[in-house]
């Protein structure tokens, strides 16, 4: 580590921003080894060779001055300044010195020194800078600890907070750009973006708090010493957190506009960020459109040579390709560990003529994606994210490939297996003779047939005779067994045997058979159906068997289960029913209503999303946290849960200012409130949390952590028929959960 004359060495030669200067200078004095008398001297000779500006020298020594104080709090030896040591003066406002035996603090205080803020330092009394994390375009990033959390007991009590440059304050659209980002994160709630709280000011300064992630950035990892690219395999979830990422900002109206390995962030959990959305402009939002003609943060200039597109280098509007050609060149540099055009700007290289090498890596078509993503020009650039990881994913595609060749090899099969039976009993020998292989072969070919005919729409079987009859004049064997007719009590199916190889010349005629019994009516979900339709404020799902019917869901108190167990029975088919069904109070009906059909379709399609209230039973008392178990459907989703309290009142829980990332992965299960944010209170009664699961987002905008619920089921009826629409209604599954709530017993 650079001693502290090194590091304002540099930083006086130009070597170092001011930013950068800052952002090492508390890593610096923990680390020098020096006591602080000492370190005060160093900066006196220093600053004597070359003056350092003023407010940064009073910011430097005071963080010298917070060093002993620590260092006493500590039990370390350091018990006061040494007046002897001689401190350069720091020139006042009016040109005047301040007298050499002024403390730090005052000197500090008098020139406004709050303009800068370090490791140790507390914004608004609440955030207390804990370890300096980064230094960007725009700010300084910060380890923060959250005191209002610690005296929650909260479990994760610390936060990232950026804090502007000053350079960047000074920019008087400075607090726009901020609050623009700021609302941007709102929108772009997504698992691969990191969640942006608020912003603030602590008098000038001006802040940001977002989400605290541990890990590393991408540009770390491309820069590791030795880093030769690699393999696709390992590239491959990396590249899709980054898509997934940008497809959504995309598809939300925002271009990044500074992507860059910086700026994907690598989670100890194994998860991709991608951060600062900082300069992202908005494309094709017109509710924005007011936003432009007073703040442009492009004009702020803070964009990365290497990975912006000609199209940002030539300051034309902002088009998704932009980001696009960015993540080409992060793929590329994932892949080979070096730039494709060897870091130099867009414009340059291609004016250079520059040709990008193909990765050996790379088989053809991902190839020609990544150099389709890597094009000059937007018009033959990739034309959105979404299809660039569609053609570069090769485990998708052999996925989908393989899934598509094991089906035609079952077709194949089945065709084989038809085949080879039709040629056996053709070519079978002496089938006059009716010996028993003739009839081992027929048996064979009718399982193949039963399998084909189980793999499609269940009908009723005519009877089949046991056995092919030879040619005579007898007549056919009576009785033949046949297949039990669908929906009969019959639980087996006879086995086929061969027929007599003679019929004995003295035997009487066979006596006809009786006529079978009439079968009972089939019973049919299609049937069922209509019924079930018909109840009203309820939801419920219904499974068949035979002549067996199980319906389980929810049924109005008005309505009651026994009127339903009634109706159901009654219907032809039904021999017995079992009900699973939990009834509601009459005041739920309009949720019920707006949210039945997708509650039945999660249970027609195996319960695929599930929400269990903690305890089991649902039973609460005031005071109790509110905690529920949620589980996700096996495809990338977002979790909506909400709270429907007595009152007529929605509570939001997720999406919330409490938890702002509903986005899950594949079979995701979590625990939400086990943290005590909600508790239970007044009024008490019947009331009910709601799960409902969307492909995306449910609303564009953060909605208030409480409302009207007859406000929220009017927006959300539309929404929901929006998404149904564009996405099929196949993708919208709920899932309910009543509780009781009663008050504390004393």
């Amino acid at each position: 580590m650079a001693s502290l004359a090194h590091v304002i060495r540099d930083y006086q030669s130009g070597e170092l921003s001011r930013d950068e200067f800052v952002a090492q200078l508390d890593s610096t004095l923990t680390t020098e080894g020096l006591g602080p008398t000492q370190l005060l001297e160093m900066l006196g000779v220093a600053h004597r060779k070359t003056p350092l500006p003023d407010d940064l020298y009073a910011e430097v020594r005071r963080r010298i001055e917070q060093l002993r104080v620590s260092n006493v709090a500590a039990g370390g030896d350091e018990t006061g300044m040494q007046t002897t040591v001689e401190i350069p003066s720091v020139r006042s406002a009016s040109g005047a010195s301040a007298a050499g035996s002024a403390s730090a603090a005052s000197t500090a205080g008098a020139l406004g020194h709050d303009q800068i803020k370090g490791t140790g330092d507390t914004l608004n009394n609440r955030f207390v800078l804990e370890e300096c994390l980064g230094v960007g375009g725009m700010g300084t990033v910060y380890k923060a600890l959250d005191l209002r959390k610690l005296e929650a007991s909260d479990r994760k009590p610390y936060l990232a907070i950026k804090v502007l440059n000053v350079q960047f304050r000074g920019n008087p659209n400075s607090l726009v750009a901020l609050q623009r980002e700021a609302r941007k994160a709102q929108v772009l709630a997504h698992r691969n973006i990191i969640a942006v709280y608020d912003f603030d000011r602590d008098g000038p300064i001006v802040y940001l708090t977002m989400e605290y992630l541990t890990g590393k950035p991408l540009s770390q990892l491309l820069r590791t010493p030795g880093y030769q690219g690699m393999p696709v395999r390992a590239a491959l979830p990396i590249v899709r957190g980054m898509c997934n990422a940008l497809a959504y900002a995309h598809e939300h109206g925002f271009v990044h506009c500074d992507f860059k390995p910086a700026n994907v962030f690598l989670t100890t959990n194994a998860e991709v960020k991608v951060i600062d959305f900082g300069i992202a402009r908005v494309f094709q939002r017109p509710e924005e459109e007011s936003d432009a003609t007073v703040f442009d943060p492009g004009s702020l200039g803070a964009l990365t040579p290497a990975y912006a597109s000609p199209e940002m280098i030539e300051h034309r509007e902002p088009d998704p390709r932009d980001d696009i050609y960015a993540l080409g060149c992060i793929t590329y540099e994932l892949l080979t560990g070096h730039h494709p055009f060897d870091r130099l700007s867009a414009t340059q290289a291609r004016n250079a003529d520059f040709k990008p090498q193909r990765p050996p890596n790379l088989d053809a078509k991902q190839w020609r994606a990544l150099r389709a993503a890597l094009s000059f020009d937007r018009n033959t650039r990739m034309p959105s994210v979404v299809r660039f990881i569609a053609e570069f994913d090769n485990e998708a595609r052999a996925e989908k490939s393989g899934t598509l060749v094991k089906a035609g090899f079952a077709g194949f099969a089945v065709v084989c297996a038809a085949a080879v039976g039709v040629f056996a009993f053709r070519s079978a020998p002496n089938r006059q003779s009716g010996t028993q292989p003739a009839a081992a072969v027929s048996a064979a070919s009718e399982a193949s047939a039963d399998q084909a005919a189980s793999a499609a729409t269940p009908v009723a079987a005519a009877p089949v005779a046991s056995a092919p009859e030879p040619p005579s004049t007898a007549a056919p064997a009576a009785g033949g067994s046949g297949r039990p007719i669908a929906g009969s009590s019959a639980g087996t199916t006879t086995a086929l045997t061969a027929a007599p190889t003679a019929a004995p010349p003295a035997a009487p005629p066979p006596a006809q058979p009786s006529a079978p019994p009439a079968p009972k009516p089939a019973l049919t979900l299609t049937a069922v159906a209509p019924v079930l339709a018909q109840v009203p404020c309820s939801a419920l799902s219904a499974s068949a068997q035979d002549h067996s019917l199980t319906v389980r869901g929810y049924v109005s108190q008005r309505y009651g289960a026994a009127h339903l167990k009634d109706t159901l029975a009654a219907l032809p088919g039904v021999d017995t029913l079992t009900l699973q069904v939990e009834p509601l109070a009459d005041d739920k009906c309009d949720t019920i209503k707006a949210l039945a059909p997708y509650w039945t379709r999660n249970w027609q399609a195996g319960h695929v999303a599930a929400l269990h209230v903690r305890p089991p039973g649902g039973q609460l008392s005031e005071g109790d946290p509110l905690v529920v178990d949620v589980t996700t459907p096996g495809y990338d989703s977002y979790v909506n849960l909400d709270y429907y309290q007595l009152d007529g009142s929605v509570v939001h829980m997720v999406p919330s200012p409490r938890a702002k990332d509903n986005q899950a992965p594949p079979h995701y299960a979590a625990t939400i409130g086990s943290a005590g944010d909600w508790i239970i209170s007044k009024p008490f009664g019947s009331e009910m949390v709601v799960l409902l699961i969307t492909p995306v987002q449910l609303f564009d905008k953060p909605r208030p952590e409480s409302e009207s619920r007859a406000d929220y089921l009017r927006a959300l009826d539309t929404r929901l028929a929006q998404i149904a629409g564009k996405y099929g209604q196949d993708h919208i599954v709920a899932d309910f959960a009543p509780i009781t709530t009663k008050p504390h017993a004393p």
